[in-house]
């Protein structure tokens, strides 16, 4: 199994950044999928999650309206399309594999969020 996340980067506040995770190494379309995030000197946090069809979604409470989770199922690869970014959204984003219960994780890209 292999998940590896690209997208992030330097980016100011309010503006956009859409992260994506290329799965590998199993049938992606039957496991739900989440992202989490990992800010500096914090514990690592759910952000958002999405079942294997893509039907339903969550997303926490503080990314609501500006984080949104979809996945394309056909690429493997899931999406966290990100706007009006905080400064306090700086971290590492880390895609996995469940939805509560994660057994595998990319390795993190980072987004910071900075003027």
């Amino acid at each position: 199994v292999q998940l590896v996340e690209s997208g992030g980067g330097l980016v100011q506040p309010g503006g956009s950044l859409t992260l994506s995770c290329v799965a590998s190494g199993f049938t992606f379309s039957s496991y739900a999928m989440s992202w989490y995030r990992q800010a500096p000197g914090k514990e690592r946090d759910v952000v958002a999650r999405i079942t294997n069809g893509g039907a339903v979604t969550h997303v926490t409470d503080a990314m609501k309206g500006r984080f949104t989770i979809f996945r394309d199922n056909a690429k493997n690869t899931v999406y966290l399309q990100m706007s009006s970014l905080k400064p306090e959204d700086t971290g590492v984003y880390y895609c996995t594999r469940g939805w509560g219960v994660n057994d595998y994780w990319g390795q993190g890209t980072q987004v910071t969020v900075s003027s």
